[in-house]
């Protein structure tokens, strides 16, 4: 079999592959986050800052966002093509929502590194 290795196009391994990879990411992100919540007694502005003025947790945080923006495109490409069946609609809906995703993203970027 050959394929275009030029093409922009995904296939259904690349999608199941990103899903699973960015779940992973979120999961992880989520869990420390749970766990800090639970460990610390009481969070106050300080520590809160403390927490994200660390490299390393900016860079967790950044690798969280952009992995709810992939996770978002792939799974809004999904539902939307199962069940919205007007292409017009379909690609006005994908283009408004992934706009949104997108803006989510540069927000928490702004806020992140604004710390």
């Amino acid at each position: 079999m050959v394929t275009n290795q030029a093409s922009m196009k995904r296939d259904g391994v690349q999608d199941y592959v990103s899903l699973r990879a960015t779940a992973a990411i979120i999961f992880a992100y989520s869990i420390f986050m749970a766990w800090y919540f639970i460990t610390s007694g009481s969070l106050s502005y300080v520590e809160w800052r403390g927490l994200f003025s660390g490299l390393a947790m900016k860079v967790f945080t950044l690798a969280a966002l952009i992995a709810v923006m992939i996770h978002v495109r792939i799974g809004l490409w999904q539902v939307l093509s199962d069940y919205v069946k007007s292409t017009s609609l379909r690609a006005g809906l994908q283009y408004i929502l992934n706009i949104i995703a997108f803006g989510y993203v540069a927000v928490g970027l702004f806020v992140l590194w604004g710390v």
